[in-house]
């Protein structure tokens, strides 16, 4: 089963989220590599939905500093200061951010431009402290919702939260 890249893009969202958290579960049983588990999440979210970019940036200087971690699709930015975009704000503010259209958020980053919308996960440890976040783009507007915010908060609870962070 590890083999396999799942396609969701043909399913309605919440079904869509379901069968790519049954695979990735399947896949990434008896992992505990924090590397290991990003890349394997990245891919199959951004191969499954299709998206433009879909990885991590790694906190490596606490509330200062985010740097690209294992992800999928074009060169990405490679550090992000914290309050810095839709990362930087995701990092510095703690929360999840989804960003409608990009042009419309002040100070957005532009690293691809076809990117349109966007949304930035935190990744938090099982210390409660945060250690990266799932950074997702689209070329169209208006691809994130409140329906992707839960599965992804889901997603990187259950296969990063409670692992040790990875040297940075």
């Amino acid at each position: 089963m590890s083999e396999i890249t799942l396609d969701v893009r043909h399913l309605p969202k919440a079904q869509a989220y379901l069968e790519l958290e049954s695979h990735l579960a399947s896949v990434l049983e008896g992992i505990e590599d924090d590397i290991a588990v990003m890349a394997t999440v990245s891919c199959l979210l951004h191969h499954g939905f299709g998206h433009l970019w879909t990885g991590f940036y790694r906190v490596v200087e606490p509330g200062r500093l985010l740097r690209v971690g294992p992800y999928q699709g074009t060169l990405g930015c490679l550090e992000i200061a914290f309050g810095r975009g839709v990362c930087g704000t995701a990092a510095s503010e703690g929360r999840t951010v989804v960003v409608p259209d990009v042009e419309a958020f002040p100070g957005h980053i532009a690293c691809d431009g076809r990117s349109r919308s966007e949304i930035v996960v935190p990744v938090f440890g099982a210390d409660g402290t945060l250690h990266a976040v799932l950074d997702v783009d689209s070329e169209r507007l208006a691809t994130f919702d409140d329906e992707d915010r839960q599965a992804l908060e889901r997603i990187v609870a259950r296969f990063l939260a409670v692992r040790a962070p990875a040297a940075a």
